[in-house]
């Protein structure tokens, strides 16, 4: 099952909790789930700054930088090999 961080009511995650995962060893991409309904996928720590207020996140395949607000992230959840973690059934 994914390990998912969401922010309660009156609290943002905050920064340590993103540093956190960005430091595990090894590394777990994850996915960062904001409020506007927007994602934001980190398959390498080093795609990502953490900032005073806001999180920078580098899209190397489109060239994009992302800043978002951690007042903004309402959830991170993390993915297994580029996948998001999910329980199935047995087939049969």
């Amino acid at each position: 099952m994914a390990y998912v961080l969401s922010a309660r009511k009156n609290r943002s995650i905050n920064v340590e909790e993103i540093r956190e995962l960005l430091r595990r060893d090894p590394f777990e991409p994850f996915r960062f789930h904001l409020t506007s309904g927007d994602r934001h996928k980190v398959r390498d720590p080093n795609s990502v700054a953490l900032g005073g207020r806001r999180v920078f996140i580098a899209e190397p395949a489109t060239d994009r930088l992302v800043f978002c607000p951690y007042l903004h992230i309402a959830a991170i959840e993390t993915l297994a090999q580029g996948r998001l973690r999910t329980r199935r059934g047995r087939r049969r």
